[in-house]
């Protein structure tokens, strides 16, 4: 078999082959053609992100420099809010502001304080500063008296003299707040007094070095006071504001955000930086100046402006890349996120999907179409070696009986002739004779059937009278002896009674051949049910048909294998038997089958009326 396949086999791989290649250089096409379609979309994404990167670097770099006049401002002035502003030179972070007091519960300052009051109020105490006492007391007397020009004489004096002869900022600034403290006269309080507090004072009595104002001293040189003295000021301070009408907000802010802007930054800064996506730090000789972003705010507002240029959709989006801690602006990279363009990549990849599946279906296909043609040679061959088995079968069948009728009738002719021992000769001949006309009818049926020549011919069948026939039938059809009983009733089948006694005969003739059991024992019983009509089974006491070979046996040309003596025959039986079924509208099939016999049940519809 697989001698006769070769060929065929051979040209059907290399189609197969040649179809693969095929298959495979169209695939790479598809491939190809997506690849270049991606490569479409992100050369323009790619275009619009470096744009976003470019712009966004300038923005953070314009930004910062619209911030620096502010920035130095924040650094002279510690009034002035220095959130989101960064100052570092020679290793000193000037902004945000650092400075703090220093924790402890230890009040010298306070101290000094409470000392130059009582020194104020009984001259001659001894103690630091007592020529600024004195002159404090004169000015006081001066207003006092409704001399107010002596006053701002003997003030303009000993601010002269503070500024030439200036205390360490922890007793300056008791001082000071003292020498506030004693001149503030509410509203009618002198304009030198109230530059005391927060204005500063003009150049001619020091500037900035003779004070700058009691409010930006305290939070300048905050860190040399304790938190108890530091506390104690600021409340003096914030009184005497309240009295004078002074703003004291800035103040106040201020003082909250002290000791809140630590910033720790990354050794060999040599270019602008992202400092944890919040600050933008730039470097300039020895300063490093700094600003807090907001990116996203940054990427929306640089989105906006590439819609009003029409590079963007209305749903079109700017986003960070991936971006570490420390990230050097120059390696910054913006993404575009664009659900038009994920949508067109979307159906890129569905048509190279679809296109893929077939391909792939394809190759199934002529995969499947080689298998089916193998099949169908195969059948085809098997069919021929059946068919050549069925010859030389029935021409072995047909050969035998002939033989045997001519054997026999040569030998009742000249040998025997009226002798008591050619008296069955006659009867054997006659038996032979009936086999081989059994053979060729089961052929010639077979054929019609199968071939759809054979139109039943259905009429009321009794099967008492079919069951007579068959027992006469098999007892002229064998030697063997036949036990049959019938338990059939006065059933009554709409059948065509040709083919019916054909079914019963073969089903009659397997038992009597499948049998080493003396006699044969056969049964038909017939069953009513309203659901499913009449059944009949027929049972034998034969060597059984294994539950494997329950379907085989009803095939075309099948034969089981006997253990016993050869069984002659066609292979053809059972498979008539289940096509005259089929013609009445039944059913045939193996009900038990076992060492003990087989049961065939046979099913009709009900009967027609």
């Amino acid at each position: 078999m697989v001698r006769r396949l070769l060929p065929m086999l051979i040209a059907l791989g290399c189609g197969l082959l040649a179809l693969g290649w095929g298959l495979v250089s169209l695939q790479r096409i598809f491939t190809q053609e997506r690849e270049d379609a991606y490569t479409q979309l992100r050369s323009r994404r790619d275009t619009l992100e470096e744009y976003a990167t470019a712009a966004l670097r300038q923005a953070l770099g314009r930004r910062l420099d619209e911030h620096l006049p502010t920035l130095h401002a924040a650094t002279e002035d510690p009034l002035l809010p220095a959130e989101g502003l960064y100052l570092l030179f020679r290793s000193y972070q000037f902004l945000p502001r650092l400075p703090r007091p220093q924790p402890g519960l230890e009040t010298p300052a306070r101290q000094l304080y409470e000392d130059f009051r009582q020194r104020l109020a009984a001259p001659g105490l001894p103690g630091p500063a007592p020529e600024r006492l004195e002159a404090l007391r004169a000015i006081g007397a001066a207003l006092s008296q409704g001399s107010p020009a002596q006053a701002e004489r003997l003030l303009e004096a000993l601010l002269r003299h503070r500024a030439e002869h200036p205390l360490p900022p922890v007793q300056e600034i008791p001082f000071t707040l003292l020498m506030a403290e004693q001149l503030q006269r509410g509203p009618a309080t002198p304009a030198l007094v109230r530059g005391l507090l927060r204005g500063g004072l003009a150049d001619d009595f020091g500037g900035m070095a003779g004070g700058a104002g009691l409010q930006r001293d305290l939070l300048r040189e905050c860190y040399r006071f304790t938190q108890a003295d530091f506390d104690f000021l600021r409340e003096r301070i914030l009184r005497l504001g309240a009295q004078l009408g002074e703003p004291t907000g800035a103040f106040r802010a201020r003082i909250q955000e002290l000791g809140m802007g630590a910033l720790v930054l990354p050794n060999g800064l040599e270019e602008p930086t992202l400092i944890g996506e919040r600050w933008y730090m730039r470097p300039q000789g020895e300063a490093v100046w700094g600003l807090a972003v907001s990116l996203d705010e940054e990427l929306k507002t640089l989105a906006h402006e590439m819609r009003a240029r029409q590079f963007f959709g209305a749903e079109d989006s700017l986003r960070l890349g991936k971006a570490d801690a420390v990230q050097p602006v120059s390696t910054l990279r913006v993404e575009a996120v664009m659900p038009q363009w994920l949508s067109a990549e979307a159906d890129i990849a569905r048509r190279h999907e679809l296109k893929t599946m077939l391909v792939a279906i394809c190759g199934a296909l002529a995969v499947a179409i080689g298998v089916i043609a193998v099949l169908a040679q195969h059948r085809k061959y098997r069919f021929l070696e059946l068919r050549s088995d069925f010859v030389a079968t029935v021409s072995h069948e047909l050969r035998t009986p002939l033989a045997s009728i001519r054997l026999l009738a040569e030998t009742l002719e000249r040998r025997v002739g009226g002798t008591a021992e050619g008296k069955d000769y006659p009867s054997r001949i006659i038996q032979t004779t009936d086999t081989l006309h059994f053979l060729v009818e089961n052929i010639l049926s077979f054929n019609r059937i199968d071939k759809g020549r054979w139109t039943p011919s259905f009429s009321p069948v009794r099967l008492e009278e079919l069951a007579a026939t068959l027992r006469a039938d098999l007892a002229g059809a064998t030697q063997v002896p036949v036990d049959f009983s019938s338990d059939v009733g006065d059933v009554e089948l709409q059948a065509d009674p040709t083919l019916l006694r054909l079914l019963l005969s073969n089903l009659g003739r397997n038992a009597c051949a499948y049998n080493r059991r003396t006699p044969v024992r056969i049964a038909l019983r017939a069953h009513h049910s309203p659901t499913y009509g009449h059944t009949l089974l027929f049972s034998d006491n034969g060597i059984g048909i294994p539950e494997s070979e329950w379907e085989n046996v009803f095939h075309d040309f099948y034969r089981l294998k006997s253990q016993g003596p050869e069984v002659h025959g066609s292979g053809l039986g059972l498979a008539l038997c289940r096509r005259i079924m089929k013609l009445h509208g039944g059913t045939l099939h193996v009900a038990t089958s076992g060492p003990e016999g087989t049961t065939f049940a046979l099913t009709f519809p009900e009967l027609r009326r």
